[in-house]
Formats: C-alpha cells, sequence, structure tokens
C-alpha cells in the first residue's frame, strides 16, 4: 500500500483546499497521473500520483483543508480496478456489529463506576482546596492580614502587595475588598475578552432566507492581505486627470497598421505601461520594498497587470516591460489575461512584480483609491474615460476624453512630492504620446 501526499508546491506555499477530486476509489492509475485539483491562494495546481495501482482510499473530501505532507489518499500496487462495495459493505456492518457490542459492555460496569467517580471528585476537590491553601501560605502576609482576609473571604495569592518587601498588610486585603486590587481586575476583564471574542464568532441569525457561502481559499488570501496592506503599511493616494486626445488619435491613426503588423491589438495600457516604466526611472524609491531596516530598489521592471477573474483578482506580471515594445507589452498583457482567465497561471506568473497596475475602468470606475499589492510601495489605478468641458491654453472651452488616474503609494519610504511629480510625470508622457514613441 503506498500513500499519496500533498508535495512540496513552493517556498510561499504550504496549505491549501481540495477543490476536485479527478478519481475515485477503485480506479486504476499510472505513477504521474493528476488525481485532484488543488486550490492554493495564488493558482490551481494538479497533484500527481506518486505510484501506480488501484486507488483503495481517499482520505480527503472536496473542500478540505490540507497542508504539505498531509496523506490524501492510498493507493494498492497490487490491486484491481473496480468499486469493491461488497466487501465494503460487509466491512461496516461487522463495524457496526463490533461497536455495538463494546458499547454494551462498556454500559454495564458504568453503575458499578459511578461510587468510584463520586470518590474522584471528592479527592479532586481536596486536592484543589489543598493547593490553595499551600498557596496561601507562600505568600508573606502580616498575621492580621490573614486574618483580615478570613473574615473577608479574599484570596491572599490574589492581592498585589504595596510593600517594598512584597508583604500583605490589612489595608491590602481592604483595597482588594474594594475591588481596587489590579490582579482581581486582571481576573474580571479575562473573561470579558472572552466573551466578546466568542461573540464575534458567532454566526448571526437571520430572520429571513439568507445563503451561507464558503470562501475560497483565494478569496480567504485576499481578504486577509488587504487588511494587513492597510495595517503594515502608511498607504496615501494622490491623483491627477490625463487628457487622453492625442492617445485616442494616435490609436486611431495606427490601429489597423499595428494589428496587421503585429497580430494583436495596440491598446491603452501598452501606453501606461511605458509611461510607468519612464516614471519608475526617473523616481526609483515607487520601484523599491522595504525588507527589515533596508530599502530594496529594485533595477528591472517586471509590471504586475490587475486581472479580475470568477475566483477573485490576480496579479500576474509582464517581465522585463522596460526592454518590450508596445507589441511586445500587449502581447504579454493578452498572455497573462487569458492565462488567468483560463485558470492556467503558473506560480511563476505571479511572483516578482516590482509596481502594479490597475484598470478599473474598463468596469466603468471612476475614481477609486487601489489598495498596495505587498511588499511593492506603489500601484497605479486607471480609470474610465469621460469627456469633460475643459478650459484649453488660449481660454476656450473644450469637450476632451479625460481620464482620472491614482496613485497610491507607501509614505514610509516614498514622500509625497516624489508621488505627485510621479504621477505629473506619466500624465505628460501619455498627453504627448509622440514623444513617448520616440523614447520607446
Amino acid at each position: 500500500m503506498k500513500e499519496i501526499k500533498v508535495p512540496e508546491l513552493a517556498e510561499s506555499i504550504t496549505e491549501g483546499t481540495i477543490a476536485e477530486w479527478l478519481v475515485k476509489k477503485g480506479d486504476q492509475v499510472e505513477k504521474g497521473d493528476p488525481i485532484l485539483e488543488l486550490e492554493t491562494d495564488k493558482v490551481n495546481v494538479e497533484v500527481n500520483a506518486d505510484a501506480g495501482g488501484v486507488i483503495s482510499e481517499l482520505l480527503k473530501e472536496e473542500g478540505d483543508d490540507v497542508e504539505v505532507g498531509d496523506v490524501i489518499a492510498k493507493v494498492d500496487e497490487n490491486g484491481e480496478a473496480g468499486n469493491s462495495d461488497d466487501d465494503s459493505e460487509e466491512e461496516s456492518s461487522e463495524e457496526e456489529t463490533s461497536s455495538k457490542a463494546k458499547e454494551e459492555k462498556q454500559e454495564q460496569p458504568k453503575q458499578e463506576d459511578q461510587p468510584k467517580q463520586q470518590k474522584e471528585d471528592k479527592d479532586e476537590k481536596s486536592e484543589e482546596k489543598s493547593s490553595s491553601d499551600s498557596q496561601q501560605k507562600d505568600v508573606i502576609a502580616t498575621p492580621a492580614a490573614r486574618k483580615r482576609a478570613r473574615e473577608l473571604g479574599i484570596d491572599l495569592s490574589e492581592i498585589s502587595a504595596r510593600d517594598p518587601l512584597g508583604r500583605i498588610r490589612p489595608e491590602d486585603v481592604d483595597a482588594a475588598a474594594k475591588g481596587g486590587d489590579k490582579k482581581e481586575e486582571k481576573k474580571k476583564e479575562a473573561p470579558k475578552k472572552e466573551k466578546k471574542q466568542d461573540q464575534s464568532n458567532e454566526k448571526t441569525e437571520f430572520e429571513k432566507p439568507v445563503e451561507r457561502i464558503k470562501m475560497s481559499r483565494r478569496r480567504q488570501t485576499i481578504a486577509k492581505r488587504l487588511v494587513e496592506v492597510q495595517q503594515e503599511a502608511a498607504m496615501l493616494t494622490t491623483f491627477n486627470e490625463v487628457d487622453m486626445t492625442n492617445v485616442m488619435n494616435l490609436r486611431k491613426e495606427r490601429k489597423e497598421t499595428f494589428l496587421n503588423k503585429h497580430d494583436v491589438k495596440l491598446g491603452f495600457m501598452s501606453f501606461f505601461t511605458k509611461a510607468v516604466v519612464g516614471a519608475l526611472k526617473e523616481f526609483p524609491l515607487l520601484n523599491a520594498e522595504i525588507q527589515g531596516n533596508e530599502i530594496v530598489q529594485k533595477k528591472f521592471y517586471d509590471i504586475g497587470m490587475a486581472v479580475s477573474t470568477e475566483e477573485g483578482l490576480v496579479v500576474p506580471v509582464v517581465r522585463d516591460a522596460d526592454r518590450l515594445s508596445f507589441a511586445g507589452i500587449e502581447k504579454g498583457i493578452m498572455d497573462v489575461a487569458t492565462k488567468a482567465r483560463n485558470k492556467e497561471l503558473q506560480l511563476e506568473d505571479l511572483q516578482g512584480g516590482s509596481f502594479t497596475i490597475t484598470n478599473g475602468g474598463i468596469f466603468g470606475s471612476m475614481l477609486s483609491t487601489p489598495i498596495l499589492n505587498s511588499p511593492q510601495v506603489g500601484i497605479l489605478g486607471l480609470h474610465n474615460i469621460e469627456k469633460r468641458a475643459v478650459v484649453m491654453p488660449d481660454d476656450t472651452i473644450q469637450a476632451r476624453p479625460m481620464m482620472y488616474i491614482a496613485l497610491s503609494y507607501d509614505h514610509r519610504i516614498v514622500d509625497g512630492k516624489d508621488a505627485v511629480q510621479f504621477l505629473r510625470r506619466i500624465k505628460e508622457m501619455i498627453e504627448d504620446p509622440y514623444d513617448l514613441l520616440l523614447e520607446g
């Protein structure tokens, strides 16, 4: 019999949830065959059989949480395929009869054991009493204080002495009786805290119909990480608006030529990615992270692209964006987005980003404050393009396609001046895309 265990997945992944069993008891498998799909906080991965044979037992069910090294199934290397339902029924019936026999045997001596239990309870009470008496004897107190404590029914071990030598005096006992003792206060506060925690964990009952849906592991991780970022980072957001007229005109002029030449559409994201890389080179602290008491400035430009999927938000990374052309960036974005939606992302697709771009505008978002993708210290939020009345340099008013952009940053290492100038630089490059194209 061979045990199948949860294998080592990655350094940062130690547990997961069984999303779906791909085999059932009695199935024949070969070594290396996928037997289940495991949902982790980043991607779904398939777990393969360590040995060939017949699945004799599935030890975990769909929805169960498992850790690396847990035994999840057993394979009979000499077994034959097919479900042994008759054998399992016989085994279960034998187990039922044996369990009934055990229960009958256990019930018989219960009455005989009652006097013994009563005796044990008395012994326990006497032990508790003796232990409390011994504790009171160990306490340093004056005879008058001991007498006063007996009269008031107060435990000397719960009283704080104000005497420098630690000796309890009658006034200390009186103070404890009035409720002024710190030990007593702590003792009273502890159950209150436990009660509050219990209440917070209680499920709220509703009079009207509701549906309870278990959060997926990825959704739990997203929730946990977002809260952690807000607790750990000094996150601030600064805003600006961009006139998209020139970018939209350029796309209109070049879209057919670009598509025919590169077999990919020219989108807005490649312009913003190029602008972000250019701004990061001018303001390197936004391409850094904090490790302990050190600032790690990254000399590479791996840009994370937030992608919305059915399971939640993921941030696959476009590597070396500074070395890619507009077509290369568009192909990279299309590739990771397709992988994300088809659940084909690998762990390496999600690791090591230095800065993130998120585009809420595709859902119609007008303005938002994006949350940092830890441990990164900067994230750029793009929004919907809306025509608005804009006062031009010659004081005329024109309807222009405008977009609000937002930069959330970690104020622990990024000053407000740098953040504002970073966003201003992106605005300048987007409003002059021809210069951006020339700079490459």
